[in-house]
């Protein structure tokens, strides 16, 4: 492949990424049965996609791969003492959106965000993203789900439901 049909390849790799995130946030809302058979096949094309395909052409031009500045980038400090949250919503409504958007896979804590702002925003909750974060990293603090590498680094972190969770799903 030449250069200008990698600048191709990545832009239309791009544009699927998108959609496939947009199919996961559909399927996060599924019941359990149907967001389980669809978890497992999606997982595969997201790793194939990011970790075979777009790998590919950045190893021929790496000057294609996405600038790695946002690495680095923590999302939030707060901690869950520091929040406060609005009169309409609960602690245990937070939980409860947040355990339903988290399944026994490991998920991106940003996709796990997303998927409860969108319930919050479903359901005229004012939460934003820094709260729902914050709560998830006061949750793997408490030992109620698991989460892998920096939760403050949410595009860098993954989180999961916690070994007793999984049981019960």
């Amino acid at each position: 492949m030449d250069r200008t049909q990698a600048v191709e390849i990545k832009k239309h790799m791009r544009k699927a990424a998108n959609a496939i995130d947009r199919a996961s946030q559909i399927i996060s809302a599924l019941d359990a049965d149907d967001r389980e058979m669809l978890a497992a096949p999606l997982e595969k094309i997201v790793l194939a996609l990011h970790f075979e395909l777009l790998r590919a052409v950045y190893l021929r031009y790496p000057d294609l791969r996405p600038p790695a500045a946002g690495r680095s980038v923590i999302n939030t400090k707060r901690r869950w003492k520091d929040i406060v949250l609005p009169e309409s919503v609960s602690e245990a409504d937070l939980d409860s959106m947040i355990f339903s958007a988290l399944s026994s896979r490991w998920q991106k804590t940003a996709m796990v965000i997303s998927q409860t702002l969108k319930q919050c925003e479903t359901l005229a909750l004012p939460v934003d993203a820094e709260v729902v974060g914050v709560r998830i990293r006061a949750l793997a603090e408490a030992d109620r789900l698991e989460g892998d590498g920096d939760l403050r680094k949410w595009r860098f972190s993954e989180v999961r439901l916690n070994a007793e969770e999984r049981r019960e799903v």
